[in-house]
């Protein structure tokens, strides 16, 4: 396998801006004037729009100072409402996307739902849910040199201020200052989005604005497989994914394309368990079903080592103590899935003295992992397997319906067309 197929240690040039200047544009969140009730009448008009040769299945943009559909939390509790919101306008470092397809992630059902976690990390609203996204630029700002209009693009998520100590470290991704799409600030549950240029990843355009939509959460995948530089290849590796949502079956197939020997997963949900079977896995193993006969299994399967890698994406205390206790000494895991509350671990046991490597996953490393990304989109496989996930297309007016879908574990991933 070349090196820009495995994307491990692909480090091209990326296309991106970034302004470190003190005079640069404030990224605080839009001012959400007009959000508390329908916008009865036009925004204020604004700066003429350039001319946007948009794809002809999608309907033009509106005219200068138009308001634009979006799905926006309302109030501190369940739900959400499609409300008329003023057109957003970028700044001079940030590029205006029409959305053309968006997609549904854990933490839109957990804001959704409006539990302990969404009630605990949300301070802004109103605001604009959603954050996974495949757009086209239709404005960009005068000191965006690297985007045209036109442009196909998805959005890395994590907005970084800069210059905080990580982000002169090389880790932007986890800024001390770090504003989350549709979290922090305005998301792309709506008609138009606006993006840092920096954060407008640009696509080949032939990638189907679905899978394109939904590269923010493979992304996720890879960074739990490849947490950082210089670690030893999957090649030959045992692997062990806990929890095959979205993000842990695509995890599956990375690891299968990395060169993985072989790859067990445990999910309760019998679509996902159907899923993780035709995204690769060589077994998939039922803990609430089977209980302790899961670590055995697992043990017995890898010769009494033990799983080389662990990736545990569920958030569930009882996920976290299988990764370790399956985890062969010296072995690495990666921690995606978020707990509601605290998850107990006996550390001499489970990392001391096994000798385990921990990692901590929020995000993806930016940019190095959307390189990554890009190299193994190249592979077809891949884009059969993110197409196969998404098990539902519904139109972004039927939202509270995908919510229900996933609240109820129904559906794995649901793509949103823009339909209003």
């Amino acid at each position: 396998m070349g090196t820009g197929e495995k994307g491990t240690l692909y480090n091209g040039s990326s296309e991106i801006e970034f302004f470190l200047d003190s005079g640069a544009p404030d990224r605080a969140s839009p001012t959400h004037a007009g959000l508390n009730a329908r916008v009865e009448g036009p925004a204020a008009p604004r700066p003429g729009r350039a001319p946007q040769p948009l794809s002809p299945e999608f309907p033009p943009a509106p005219a200068q100072g138009a308001c634009v559909q979006a799905v926006v939390k309302t109030t501190r509790g369940p739900g959400a409402e499609v409300r008329t919101v003023p057109d957003p306008v970028p700044k001079d470092d940030e590029v205006l996307v029409a959305v053309r397809a968006s997609s549904v992630c854990g933490t839109d059902v957990h804001l959704w739902q409006w539990n302990e976690w969404a009630a605990s990390r949300m301070k802004t609203i109103p605001l604009v849910l959603g954050h996974e996204l495949s757009g086209e630029v239709v404005q960009v700002g005068k000191r965006v040199s690297s985007l045209a209009v036109g442009d196909h693009v998805s959005a890395e998520t994590h907005i970084a201020d800069g210059t905080c100590y990580q982000c002169r470290n090389g880790k932007m991704h986890i800024c001390q200052n770090v504003q989350v799409l549709g979290v922090d600030r305005d998301g792309v549950f709506a008609e138009y989005t606006v993006l840092p240029a920096m954060n407008a990843w640009k696509n080949d355009p032939s990638l189907d604005h679905s899978i394109a939509s939904i590269q923010e959460p493979l992304g996720n995948a890879v960074h739990s497989l490849v947490p950082e530089e210089g670690l030893a290849d999957l090649t030959g590796a045992n692997v062990l994914v806990t929890g095959c949502g979205p993000i842990g079956l695509l995890a599956i197939t990375v690891a299968r394309l990395l060169g993985a020997h072989a790859v067990y997963a445990t999910e309760v949900n019998p679509l996902r368990a159907g899923l993780a079977k035709q995204m690769g896995a060589d077994r998939v193993l039922n803990p609430v079903a089977e209980g302790p006969e899961v670590l055995r299994t697992l043990l017995s399967e890898t010769g009494g080592n033990g799983v080389d890698v662990a990736v545990e994406m569920s958030g569930h205390p009882a996920s976290l103590q299988l990764a370790f206790d399956a985890l062969t000494s010296g072995g690495r895991v990666s921690l995606l899935g978020l707990y509601d509350r605290e998850a107990a671990l006996h550390f001499d046991e489970a990392i001391i003295t096994k000798g385990a490597r921990v990692y901590g996953i929020f995000g993806r490393r930016m940019f190095t992992t959307w390189f990554q990304v890009k190299a193994l989109l190249a592979r077809p496989e891949l884009k059969e397997k993110m197409a196969a996930i998404i098990t539902h297309r519904l139109p972004i007016r039927d939202l509270p319906k995908a919510m229900e879908l996933l609240q109820s574990m129904q559906a794995s991933k649901i793509s949103l067309e823009p339909k209003w």
